[in-house]
């Protein structure tokens, strides 16, 4: 249900044609509707069971192909399902005003969150592909149809990119197929079963057959066949984040997309590409990732991910790209982490205790930056909307004193992006640190850099934007409405929850980090 309710929404809204009041109206519906089955479902959740078997459905679709129609969830699938539910209705909020072809962006907007929701919970590389593609086609339309002057470049390098990624990764996954094949049972495509090959050196051992020595008319032992299938994987999930130096498509594209779609591509789908590297590469090719040179080659690009993004929004004057390398940043610190987690530490149970602080810290990282960010980007729409259009840093100045409740909620996130203890960006960069600096103690001092120009380019926002003297053509900038302070008051609101109650996720997450960290030991 919660999966197709979008998609059949969507089709339904895509038919309204102009009738655009009832088109928002239906897909707003929807999306309330999917937010309530998320909570449902987090309600229903055991969170004494940290496998991935809650809420299971598995029927066999073509069986010669090993391809089942594969779901469930565990703590990491239901929190990014709740959070997909939370972002989209606040990306149709801030988007309400779309007054071209409405039915069709609202309509896309839910194939999107279908997308969405089935790459979080599917569990058969099959239809799970088919949702990650999803997601990519209504995002560039978005983009193409309705961004800004450079909209068509940007879509077009968006779409080139992930594509790319997207191939290369199906690519690796048809390798793993043949590869698992035998002469009485299809290749493997079920997520838990690749998961447990590559955790006992099976996959290793099915690619040491025939198939390894007859790709492209090359060469490759079963070490280097295992290398290049975990490379192809990797792309794809680079990309998607992304990790440098695959990010050029993202500046751009964030400050080019609607502001409402900018919070769904920033708030959920980068957090595909981290939901990639925990659910598929970490379990499925621990082995190779834990060869020295990949790994420390890795762990250097997640430091370069976090320093440069950070230097890089510190060197933007456009608040969109400030904010878009600002995202870079934020999910570089969840790259360092699943990096340093899949270092082999033996049975050290001090060790493991950090990898478990680490992932914990990775996962809410991924919600409260959803969540942030999200929120940012609307702060940023509400002030285009007020300015003609305007984001330049250097357009503004003194608003604090015409529009005080604006810059007061707005400076609350902003304090959130920075880490703020008390808000729900500290807790999970403080976890993150916690466990990463035994771990991998170099990349993660190296790293502190990030937070430190992080700091000085939020402050910079707050002092060129909200403080100084007066620009005397926004005397009359109009402060939040009672409406608009309704809608923002429930994502600054939960900020202060989860920073001062990181219990209520972290209850949900723990068991399954808990088991990730288990079957890490090797």
């Amino acid at each position: 249900m919660i999966t197709f309710l979008p998609l059949v929404a969507g089709i339904i809204v895509a038919g309204m044609g102009e009738n655009k009041k009832l088109a928002r109206g239906m897909a707003f519906g929807s999306s309330l509707i999917s937010l309530v089955l998320a909570l449902v479902l987090w309600k229903s959740f055991d969170v004494s069971n940290g496998e991935l078997n809650q809420f299971r459905e598995h029927v066999e679709w073509i069986k010669s192909l090993g391809v089942n129609y594969y779901v469930a969830v565990d703590g990491l699938g239901l929190l990014m399902v709740l959070l997909t539910a939370i972002i989209t209705p606040m990306a149709m909020l801030a988007s309400w005003r779309v007054e071209k072809g409405t039915s069709l962006f609202f309509a896309l907007v839910l194939f999107l969150q279908a997308g969405l929701f089935g790459t979080f919970t599917a569990l058969n590389f099959f239809h799970w592909f088919i949702f990650w593609e999803l997601s990519l086609i209504p995002a560039f339309f978005l983009v193409r149809l309705w961004g800004g002057p450079q909209r068509a470049p940007a879509a077009t390098q968006f779409f080139i990119y992930t594509m790319v990624g997207s191939v290369a990764m199906l690519l690796a996954f048809l390798g793993i197929f043949l590869a698992t094949k035998t002469a009485t049972s299809p290749g493997v495509f079920d997520f838990d079963k690749l998961a447990e090959l590559g955790r006992n050196g099976g996959l290793k051992n099915a690619v040491a057959g025939d198939f390894a020595w007859k790709l492209f008319g090359f060469s490759f032992t079963a070490k280097g066949m295992c290398l290049l299938l975990f490379g192809g994987v990797l792309l794809g999930f680079a990309v998607k984040v992304p990790l440098m130096p695959f990010h050029t498509w993202l500046p751009a594209t964030y400050a080019e997309a609607p502001s409402g779609v900018t919070m769904l591509l920033t708030g959920v789908m980068s957090k595909m590409g981290v939901y990639g590297f925990i659910r598929i590469v970490l379990p499925i090719f621990a082995l190779q990732l834990n060869e020295p040179i990949v790994l420390n080659v890795l762990l250097s690009l997640a430091v370069v991910t976090i320093v440069f993004s950070a230097c890089a929004a510190f060197a933007q004057r456009d608040l969109k790209r400030i904010l878009a390398y600002s995202s870079i940043n934020h999910l570089g610190y969840c790259l360092l982490a699943i990096f340093a987690v899949a270092r082999s530490t033996g049975a050290d149970a001090a060790l493991a205790t950090e990898k478990a602080a680490a992932l914990n810290g990775v996962f809410l990282q991924m919600f409260n930056h959803g969540l942030t960010a999200a929120t940012l980007f609307w702060f940023v729409s509400l002030i285009e909307q007020r300015t003609g259009g305007l984001r330049g840093l250097n357009d503004f100045g003194g608003l604090r004193k015409v529009a005080p409740v604006f810059c007061g909620l707005m400076g609350i996130a902003l304090f959130s992006s920075l880490g703020l203890p008390g808000l729900n960006g500290f807790v999970g960069e403080f976890l993150i640190f916690k466990g990463v600096f035994p771990l991998a103690m170099c990349s993660a001092s190296l790293s502190v850099i990030g937070l430190l120009v992080t700091a000085i380019f939020i402050l910079t926002i707050l002092q060129r934007v909200f403080n100084g003297p007066l620009n005397e053509k926004w005397l009359k900038f109009p402060d939040l409405t009672l409406g608009e302070r309704a809608l923002l008051a429930m994502p600054i609101a939960l900020m202060f929850v989860l920073g001062l109650w990181p219990r209520l996720l972290l209850d949900v997450i723990n068991p399954t980090v808990v088991r990730m960290v288990e079957q890490l030991k090797f």
